[in-house]
């Protein structure tokens, strides 16, 4: 790239911090870093046009597990780090609340239900015979009990009569909240940069060397906080994993209101502007899924197509929108604890804030102070 003397004095020369990603994470570390170090050039770099990854192509859920979700994370985490977890997620969403504000972020907590399909009888009685002992580990958190039996009565096709409801689960227009957290940064003279995409970097004694795939800059400190793309640039448990999303047409009188899972949480859907929006599915081909390719299969949107007209909206007439993909940071499930956050000092100059697990809406904004913090 011929870059001229103004470009690199005025935008490239003389970092003190780089950063990683535009999403929640690293947007939130630069607000972070500047709130620690006010006259600090700060750079964050950004691979996509948009926040590319997971923070502008996400599903909209402000939630922290469904009682599946939290039943099969003790089996690769002790009680102490799903109770941690939780706990991260409820503090996380409570800092982009207090930072963005509800209205801005179209905040609604209408609560959030578990379905369990007909063949899923076994599930449903797993979380029906531990769903005291759960209540009771997130009473410190909670000051009701979370998950509460109700009937089901939505007209959904194919599910137990019997549903799990949540009180605290909401959802946010994802947009919106992309769009103040980038209006707050431009406001603190941060810059960023978009279409940048960082291809390597050496660290020397005082400083970090940075190849993009435009030019080549040196910074003080470099913050990783791409999660799902962490592992091209670092040696980490950090695995990619897609998830494919559609979206209909608007669809008039629809009265599902709130937040809805099944099948431990690998289906996800929810009401947005008078549509469904539905998402997951990509157990059914874990590793196709574990890519950083922003598409979609036959397969996963056929399923995803078929849940929507016979189990969801079974007597409407639908019409799908938008079909994405949005590039999720995962561990390892093979080891214990896959599903904490990474948030370290890797070398002299080297910090990261990755592996959100799902959760970035939730997490995003702790981890991103945190990252900050570790300086």
């Amino acid at each position: 790239m011929n870059l001229s003397y103004w470009e690199i004095k005025n935008w490239i020369k003389n970092i003190d911090y780089t950063i990683v990603g535009s999403g929640i994470v690293g947007l939130t570390c630069a607000l972070q870093l500047r709130k620690r170090f006010p006259k600090a050039s700060i750079l964050v770099l950004e691979k996509g046009i948009l926040p590319q990854g997971a923070s502008t192509k996400n599903a909209g859920f402000a939630c922290f597990g469904s009682l599946s979700e939290i039943l099969n994370d003790l089996k690769t985490h002790t009680e102490e780090e799903v109770l941690q977890l939780v706990t991260q997620r409820i503090k996380g969403l409570n800092l982009l609340r207090k930072r963005l504000g509800d209205k801005t972020i179209d905040y609604h907590c209408y609560g959030g239900y578990e379905l369990f399909l007909n063949e899923d009888q076994a599930l449903l009685e797993s979380c029906l015979s531990e769903k005291e002992n759960i209540n009771k580990l997130l009473s410190t958190v909670f000051k009701d009990p979370v998950f509460n039996v109700r009937i089901n009565n939505l007209g959904f096709k194919g599910v137990k009569d019997i549903l799990l409801y949540n009180p605290y689960e909401a959802q946010i227009d994802s947009g919106k909240m992309m769009m103040a957290l980038l209006r707050k940064v431009q406001l603190q003279n941060i810059k960023i940069l978009n279409a940048t995409t960082v291809e390597a970097f050496t660290e020397g004694l005082d400083a970090v060397k940075v190849k993009t795939n435009h030019f080549e800059f040196s910074t003080s400190k470099l913050l990783i906080a791409n999660n799902g793309f962490a592992s091209k640039l670092l040696a980490i448990d950090v695995k990619p994993a897609r998830g494919q999303v559609l979206i209909t047409k608007p669809i008039k009188d629809l009265p599902i209101k709130g937040t809805f899972h099944f099948d431990k949480g690998y289906y996800y859907f929810r009401n947005i502007d008078n549509r469904i929006l539905l998402g997951g599915g990509r157990h059914l081909d874990f590793k196709t899924e574990n890519t950083t390719d922003f598409a979609q299969t036959d397969r996963i949107q056929k399923k995803l197509e078929t849940l929507l007209r016979t189990m969801i909206l079974p007597k409407s007439s639908l019409e799908i929108e938008y079909r994405w993909s949005g590039i999720m940071g995962m561990g390892s499930q093979s080891l214990s604890g896959y599903k904490k956050p990474i948030v370290k000092q890797l070398s002299n100059n080297v910090y990261c804030g990755v592996r959100l697990s799902g959760m970035g809406i939730a997490i995003g904004s702790l981890i991103g102070k945190e990252l900050a913090n570790t300086l």
